[in-house]
């Protein structure tokens, strides 16, 4: 639907972890009342609308995915199947029933449980700054076949991570510098670089704010069946550490992370 220039403005000073929300409502509300275009005033009224019921639409948990399953040309993971699973582990963990239980009277969005997927290190859906971010992550391997030293992987790779040496058969790939994008692998065209571990890089504790604070990153990638895990014991410590709803990285200790980091080290990809 068509939207004038002063709604996208409107639009734009909404917080953005429900922008996509608010613009959906918007323009609904707009075609139940036969508005052939969405306008200020439509976008004032469903504003006023939407904060006077705020509480009866938390859920208690929010979550989040980037564009990939439309066909994202930079996805490096198929992320569809592992979202299911993640949002019934979350509806399984009653988190407004918690937050309820902690005795939150005015439950607002900024209360709820923030996870988002990303299929490939693009992170479009931020999940730097979410209570779990899960990142879409493809290793690149070496095959055996020679390297023609074309300078295609090199060329490709953002980071700096590749570099080629004359004296060496295949690639040098730095995997601090890599970030698992898979980019290098379909632009080799002698094969010497070909699919290697693939699953997911987890995030955790990232949060806006007045305090705000990136995520830490787990070492390793992980499949979705170790992901669902590592949710599960991230979402027991953050139930056993909350009072008032705070943000799971205010919650998460470092002796915490420490713990998570040796405890699924061994199921690391």
């Amino acid at each position: 639907m068509q939207w004038t220039p002063e709604a996208e403005d409107a639009l734009k000073k909404v917080p953005f972890f429900v922008r996509k929300k608010v613009r959906a409502r918007v323009e609904d509300e707009a075609r139940n009342h036969g508005k052939p275009q969405v306008t200020l005033a439509e976008v004032k009224a469903t504003q006023k609308r939407f904060l006077s019921g705020m509480q009866s639409e938390v859920k208690g948990y929010q979550l989040d995915t980037c564009f990939g399953p439309s066909g994202c040309p930079n996805a490096v993971a198929s992320s569809q199947g592992l979202v299911e699973r993640i949002e019934i582990l979350l509806k399984e963990s009653d988190f407004l029933g918690f937050l309820k239980s902690k005795g939150i009277r005015d439950l607002k969005f900024h209360h709820e449980f923030r996870v988002t997927v990303a299929d490939c290190p693009n992170a479009c859906s931020q999940p730097q700054i979410k209570d779990i971010g899960i990142i879409g992550a493809q290793k690149p391997a070496m095959t055996g076949e020679a390297c023609t030293a074309c300078e295609a992987c090199v060329e490709t790779c953002r980071e700096g991570a590749i570099s080629l040496d004359a004296d060496l058969p295949a690639p040098v790939i730095d995997m601090r510098r890599c970030l698992a994008c898979g980019q290098c692998i379909p632009v080799c065209p002698s094969g010497t670089l070909a699919p290697g571990a693939a699953g997911y890089r987890m995030q955790l504790g990232g949060k806006l704010g007045r305090h705000p604070q990136l995520a830490r990153e787990l070492p390793g990638i992980y499949n979705a069946d170790t992901v669902l895990d590592i949710m599960t014991a991230c979402i027991e410590i953050y139930k056993a550490g909350s009072e008032r709803g705070e943000r799971f990285g205010q919650i998460l200790k470092p002796e915490d992370f420490d713990g998570l980091a040796e405890r699924f080290k061994d199921r690391a990809l």
